[in-house]
């Protein structure tokens, strides 16, 4: 009989308003274009905070908005956030199982978060402990999406504001958290209390035989205090051996490391004694390693994007949504697959290969519609339609 598993996580959870017909080299976005990092201009792939980007420009957030986007209504509004959009999918993929996901978190007391609690209710998840916490405004993205850049792969720049997260602390998180089989950090660099109590937080959910995830965000905090520093994500670098799985995209790699390449920047965390590393590229190959502890071993590799992906969107482009949350449900596919092994597995044991196919499908498929929460019709929908992916991926890397 399976082991009951709990999952626990916390971070960045907001509205994501998604405007897709943005061009990057037109002269609305490069009005407000970054000059140097950390000025608080706008880039593609990065986020910039709301009122940083109003000193840059000297321009009110309302009228740059609206210079951006033409005045037009955002083409959706979505759950979004590296914490919350990650365990959703880990929810969905997992909902048939003996396995409960529950999300820590907290909003302000507007429309916003109403809509946000209203949506996140039909799913899977479990949301008793995400909260209103605040009379600021509910977090929230716009999210800023050109689907022709970087040879029609497309990417988005998100400008952000942090609002009732601002308020979000450790104490908010209770003791309940720690019983938990796994506990996840995602994005805590948009939750600032949580981001920088993240080292004692980690230290007792090891204590506490806790398996550790964290997965990162663009830090313009960081990046805005200390441009040429690296960003601190624990307090000693020998901390970094608290985290048990950690998954960053290329660039927070290169900056949390800093080193110049990925490769690099992989034997950096590698030497630092993380069990289990995890470094995205859009729409390149990732890097993935283990050392054994959680997952079986396995040494640096290179693993493709799914080829059916880019197949189907070349044969067929009106299929394709857009690339958000794209990063943020592979994570959750690859803590589904962590949380389904441990339930039946040993530490140690649990199938690598496994776990990345499962976060790739789920990356994969977010491209086929808009935003990073997918909604279902019936329970399990998103977990067939994953799998189907799953299993192709598997059949291409094994004809390699």
């Amino acid at each position: 009989m399976s082991k009951k598993i709990i999952v626990a996580g916390t971070g960045c959870a907001l509205a994501d308003y998604l405007f897709t017909d943005i061009r990057f080299n037109e002269t609305a976005f490069q009005k407000y274009r970054s000059v140097k990092s950390g000025d608080g201009g706008l880039a593609p792939g990065r986020l910039v905070f709301t009122e940083e980007l109003e000193a840059f420009s000297g321009e009110s957030y309302a009228d740059i908005h609206k210079e951006i986007t033409g005045g037009k209504a955002p083409t959706a509004i979505n759950v979004g956030g590296p914490g919350l959009v990650s365990l959703i999918n880990t929810a969905q993929l997992l909902s048939s199982e003996n396995i409960e996901v529950h999300f820590y978190g907290g909003t302000g007391s507007d429309d916003t978060a109403e809509w946000i609690h209203q949506l996140v209710q039909k799913t899977p998840l479990n949301t008793t402990h995400y909260r209103r916490i605040s009379q600021r405004r509910t977090p929230f993205t716009d999210v800023l999406s050109d689907q022709t850049y970087d040879n029609n792969h497309g990417e988005r720049t998100f400008i952000n504001n942090i609002g009732a997260a601002w308020d979000y602390t450790p104490d908010l998180l209770g003791s309940d958290f720690f019983k938990a089989d796994i506990v996840c950090f995602g994005g805590t660099a948009l939750v600032p209390q949580i981001h920088d109590s993240l080292t004692d937080l980690l230290s007792k959910a090891k204590d506490n035989g806790c398996v550790t995830v964290v997965n990162t965000v663009f830090d313009f905090r960081n990046e805005k205090k200390n441009p040429d520093q690296p960003w601190p994500l624990v307090v000693k670098s020998s901390q970094h051996n608290l985290i048990d799985l950690l998954v960053m995209d290329c660039e927070e790699s290169l900056k949390i490391s800093g080193q110049q390449t990925i490769d690099s920047a992989a034997e950096y965390f590698i030497n630092l004694g993380i069990s289990t590393l995890i470094i995205t590229n859009g729409a390149q190959d990732l890097y993935a390693y283990s050392n054994g502890a959680l997952f079986e071993k396995t040494a640096l590799v290179k693993l493709p994007v799914s080829k059916k992906v880019n197949e189907d969107f070349k044969s067929n482009p009106a299929l394709k949504g857009d690339t958000t949350g794209c990063g943020d449900n592979f994570v959750g596919g690859v803590i589904a697959s962590l949380a389904s092994q441990l339930s039946n597995h040993a530490k140690g044991t649990l199938n690598f290969k496994d776990a990345l196919a499962w976060g790739i499908a789920s990356g994969g498929y977010t491209c086929y519609y808009l935003g990073g929460t997918f909604i279902e019709k019936v329970q399990g929908e998103k977990r067939a339609i994953v799998e189907e992916f799953k299993n192709n991926y598997l059949q291409q890397i094994e004809s390699k």
